[in-house]
Parts: C-alpha cells; sequence; structure tokens
C-alpha cells in the first residue's frame, strides 16, 4: 500500500544519484598539481576555497587563480573542471529511472546538493546521463549549494528545499549518505533514508513509499 503521506523527495547527488568516488577525485587534483589533495578534500563538506566554491563565496575563476597559487602555477579552467570531475565514478542508470518513476506516479522530485559549477557544468550538460540528457531532465528543481549560498548540513538549505517545493517536513523523504546531514534533516522532522556511498537505494525507498519497481 502506498505511502498517502509523502509527497516531496529530495535526493543527494554524489554517493546517491551519482556514484562517488573520492579516491579518483584525490588523484586527479594530484596530477594537476595538488600534492596534499587528500587534505583539502572531503566526501561530504567541503572546507576552505573548496567549500568557499561550493558555498558561493567565491567564483569559477577566482577558485581557479587560488588553487593555481596552490600548485604553483597557473592553471586552466578545464583542468580545474577534469580534476573535480574525478569525484564522479558512474552514473547508475538505475538510479536515473526511478527518478523518472518517481515523477511519473506524481511525486515532486529535487536535488539537495553540495556542490559547485564545475561539477554542474557537466551535469547539466547532454554528457550526464549518457542518452543524451541533462540532470534537468530528471527532477523538478535543484538545490544546490553555490546558488543557495548554504551547504548542508545547515538547516537553512533544507528550509529553502521545502519552501521552494512548496511542501511541509512531513510529506518529505530525503534520501544522503551523509550521518550530518540525515541528522539535520530529521531535526527538521524530515524523513530520512540514509544508504551507504553508492549503495542501491532504489528497493528501500520502493518499499518505504509502498510503490512497485515492477512497471
Amino acid at each position: 500500500m502506498a505511502n498517502q503521506l509523502i509527497r516531496n523527495i529530495a535526493f543527494d547527488l554524489g554517493g546517491v544519484v551519482i556514484a562517488l568516488s573520492y579516491e579518483q577525485a584525490v588523484k586527479r587534483f594530484e596530477e594537476i598539481g595538488l600534492s596534499d589533495a587528500r587534505k583539502h578534500l572531503d566526501a561530504f563538506c567541503q572546507q576552505g576555497i573548496f567549500g568557499d566554491l561550493e558555498k558561493g563565496i567565491i567564483t569559477p575563476e577566482q577558485f581557479r587563480t587560488e588553487i593555481s597559487r596552490l600548485v604553483g602555477r597557473e592553471l586552466s579552467h578545464d583542468e580545474c573542471r577534469y580534476a573535480w570531475h574525478g569525484y564522479v565514478e558512474a552514473v547508475p542508470q538505475r538510479n536515473l529511472q526511478m527518478l523518472l518513476k518517481l515523477r511519473q506516479l506524481g511525486y515532486k522530485v529535487c536535488l539537495l546538493s553540495n556542490t559547485n559549477p564545475y561539477m554542474m557544468q557537466w551535469a547539466m550538460s547532454n554528457e550526464f546521463d549518457g542518452n543524451g540528457h541533462s540532470i534537468e531532465y530528471y527532477f523538478d528543481h535543484l538545490y544546490l549549494s553555490y546558488q543557495c549560498k548554504q551547504m548542508k548540513p545547515s538547516p537553512e538549505i533544507f528550509r529553502m528545499m521545502l519552501e521552494g517545493q512548496q511542501s511541509s517536513a512531513e510529506e518529505t523523504i530525503f534520501i544522503d549518505d551523509g550521518q550530518k546531514n540525515i541528522e539535520a534533516a530529521k531535526a527538521l522532522g524530515i524523513q530520512t533514508l540514509f544508504p551507504k556511498n553508492n549503495e542501491d537505494w532504489t528497493d528501500p525507498l520502493a518499499k518505504l513509499l509502498g510503490i512497485s519497481l515492477i512497471a
């Protein structure tokens, strides 16, 4: 039996919608000359200039200038994008099909992500899914940290999402692989699903909603 209360479903990007590789990201930043990349990068919430980029405090050009200074040579926009794209291990088709199914069933489906313009340049392009569609094809709305000027687990970005979706906390499920983000959502009364990084969440979500995955 379907869960009649849930109307709005919010998804994290890395580790949930897309399979995320922290190690590949570290390797790529090292490739472009950031020898201590592991110290700078995080799987869930970036710090320093990386965090400033994802909070929208600095522009991609300012980030490029700052990381060039760290590396000791002038980096191009494409090199920065290449390094950031290291976080993308794969885009599982089962996840994308589930997003489309949820929308067909009438759920509001949105993305709530700590991310940055370099990552979204790829995600917003028709290269995103391998089938000629951008990420916008799969969501009603995108709540991106650098545009919202807030990062998870800040309560403010969750409130912005609820307001934008015109949904209450009780009507919303939030799916994220970061424990702090899950705790922040729960504190606001939002229902949550907490898969491990890159774990298949489609069946647990279907069971939670009381829907069938069989077409």
